[in-house]
């Protein structure tokens, strides 16, 4: 898989758990993928800060970009 087309599973698997945290304010954006499979997001709007961040990014973001890119080890955030 290139670069591109993993970078567009990624996109897609954001855009699908995008509405989510849109409906409390927040957001999400692909900061970059890394060679090692490991995935940077920014979290922002009202996620910057919350105490379920951690626990949305890993059972909410990771699996779902996991589902959609299983090479994908780890997702973290940067802020």
């Amino acid at each position: 898989m290139t670069p591109e087309e993993l970078r567009t599973k990624v996109e897609n698997a954001l855009e699908e758990i995008r509405p989510f945290l849109q409906s409390d304010g927040g957001d999400i954006s692909l900061v970059s993928i890394d060679d090692d499979n490991l995935v940077k997001v920014k979290l922002e709007g009202t996620c910057v800060g919350c105490s379920v961040n951690q626990m949305t990014l890993k059972s909410g973001v990771e699996m779902t970009i996991k589902k959609h890119a299983p090479q994908i080890e780890k997702v973290v955030n940067i802020s």
